[in-house]
């Protein structure tokens, strides 16, 4: 072998033995390690061991302790509701004894009473007794007058017809005759007492009758109960913030132009803050336009277009919601066989007013004040609903879909008549401000209950500086006639009573003074409803003797 193999076959076996060695050195302090770990480990347990043990006893001596407080406690506990128990039974035991003894105060006293009943009762046994022998004896004692009597008219009736003959005789006519005679002036003196009692119930009539009618009217408005503030239709339209005027106004105000197109309503717009006011005559348009504007700030998209689509189907919603309210109405007042025109009618009141009342609630009050005002007359269940009806329906005139000359109560009348009301209710309609003759009970009442609504406190709201201004206007615009020395405005404005001297003017006169001034007032004057004019001229004689 060449040097080279043998050193490298050297170099081999060395690596060799060093490698196993190394290896057994490793794997001796690898096993040293191993049995430190381990003694580590045997000693980290038992530490362990004592530390575990350590807790339970204490979490033992912890339980006990608690169990121990437990028990003290609930011993304690124990004994608060035995004693409480205690109080409790004794406090019982008190009250039943005092109840006890007040039950048995309360039977002796019953006791008591008792007795004395049945002395009383005692005594009514023996006066009842002695009554009866008393009626005992006055019934013999009648009977034996009875027997007089009997005898008594026997002889009476004899003596009678004994007289008739002597009479007869004496008169030269017979018993008929006689009888006949003094019937005829019986009968004469009767007409003329009479005539002279149904005079006498005539004046004592007309004297209570006015009495008697105050008294039936303070009746029925002590029996109604209404609001003193009432709804009114809304014509200012408040907005969140003044931006939304911009928008509602439009490019070169294309947008109020097309919304008051639609309505029918002019809208204003001005300085005011936060609000836009509505202006109309018709409620109703008012009432869309409010409601279009309310839609169309809450969508935010508003054009001429969109004005018109929002403002077509409030249009169409309104009219469902008066249908509905004419409908709601009459079942609530028990109203029954309405024509359904009637009835819309009917809801289209909720959207007029007078002075801060509401028709609507105005017609339903009268209606309720009609019913209460019968009843108090006596009329009959019929009657009584037939004035309810008339009542309601009595100011159907003032909500009219077309324009008309004549008054409300005529329109409302002839508004009757085509959907076949009953005439009596057409009467009432039609004179509730005495433009027709009335021609039975239900009239008078309707007019009566419409001002007692209309006059009541708080029904409606006026400026007291205009409406004095108005009656003083009223007044002197008959003053200053020739020949008129009195003038009076009544019932707020809607009558005027003008007196006049008599020396000055003529019957013939009175009647022109009375057009004048009803003329004079139509054309110089505005007023809600109609003025009644009534001149009065009086001729006074007088003399004296001496």
């Amino acid at each position: 072998m060449s040097p080279i193999v043998l050193a490298i076959i050297g170099l081999l076996a060395g690596s060799g033995l060093g490698f196993a060695v190394v290896s057994a050195i490793i794997k001796k302090s690898n096993q040293s390690k191993l049995d430190e770990i381990n003694k580590i480990s045997d000693l980290e347990v038992e530490k362990a061991r004592i530390a575990a043990q350590r807790i339970t006893d204490e979490a033992n001596n912890k339980a006990e302790k608690i169990i121990s407080k437990a028990e003290q406690k609930n011993d304690s506990i124990k004994q608060q509701k035995i004693q409480e128990t205690k109080d409790n039974f004794n406090k019982l035991k008190v009250e039943f004894e005092s109840f006890k003894s007040n039950q048995m105060i309360e039977l002796k006293e019953r006791e008591l009473k008792t007795q004395v009943v049945e002395k009383e009762i005692n005594q009514k046994k023996q006066e009842v007794s002695s009554k009866e022998s008393e009626l005992k004896t006055l019934r013999e004692n009648l009977e034996m007058q009875m027997k007089i009597v009997s005898k008594k008219k026997d002889e009476l009736e004899e003596l009678n017809e004994k007289t008739i003959k002597e009479l007869e005789q004496i008169s030269k006519m017979n018993e008929a005759e006689a009888r006949e005679h003094i019937l005829h002036a019986v009968k004469a003196k009767a007409s003329t007492a009479a005539l002279s009692i149904e005079k006498e119930i005539i004046e004592q009539a007309k004297a209570n009758a006015n009495k008697e009618a105050k008294k039936i009217v303070i009746q029925t408005i002590q029996r109604m109960c209404a609001e003193y503030t009432i709804e009114n239709s809304v014509s200012v339209f408040n907005l969140e913030n003044d931006d939304i005027k911009g928008q509602i106004i439009g490019r070169e105000g294309r947008n109020i132009r097309a919304l008051e197109a639609a309505t029918g309503a002019e809208i204003v717009v001005d300085d005011t803050p936060e609000a836009i006011i509505i202006s109309s005559f018709d409620p109703i348009r008012r009432e869309v336009a409010r409601l279009a504007l309310k839609k169309l700030v809450a969508d935010g998209r508003i054009h001429p277009a969109r004005i018109e689509e929002v403002v077509a189907k409030v249009q169409k919603q309104l009219d469902e919601q008066i249908i509905e309210i004419g409908e709601r109405t009459i079942i609530d007042l028990d109203i029954h066989g309405l024509d359904p025109y009637l009835v819309k009618m009917v809801g289209r009141m909720r959207f007029r007013s007078s002075y801060g009342q509401n028709l609507l609630e105005h017609s339903i009050e009268t209606a309720n004040l009609c019913a209460v005002m019968s009843a108090e007359l006596g009329l009959n269940a019929k009657q009584i609903k037939m004035a309810k009806r008339a009542g309601l329906l009595h100011d159907l005139g003032k909500v009219a879909e077309e324009e008309s000359e004549l008054s409300h109560a005529l329109y409302g009348m002839k508004m009757c008549e085509k959907y076949n009301e009953h005439e009596v209710i057409i009467n009432a309609v039609g004179a509730h401000h005495d433009e027709i003759e009335m021609n039975n009970i239900i009239s008078p009442i309707v007019q009566a209950c419409d001002a007692i609504s209309g006059a009541r406190p708080g029904a409606r709201r006026e400026i007291l500086e205009s409406y004095l201004k108005r009656i003083n206007e009223l007044e002197e615009l008959a003053m200053a006639y020739e020949g008129v020395s009195k003038a009076f405005a009544l019932q707020a404005g809607r009558e005027l009573r003008v007196i006049v001297e008599s020396e000055k003017v003529s019957d013939q006169y009175a009647d022109d003074l009375a057009f004048m001034i009803s003329q004079k007032i139509q054309d110089e004057m505005q007023y809600p409803g109609q003025v009644k004019v009534t001149v009065i001229r009086e001729k006074r004689a007088t003399a004296f003797a001496r």
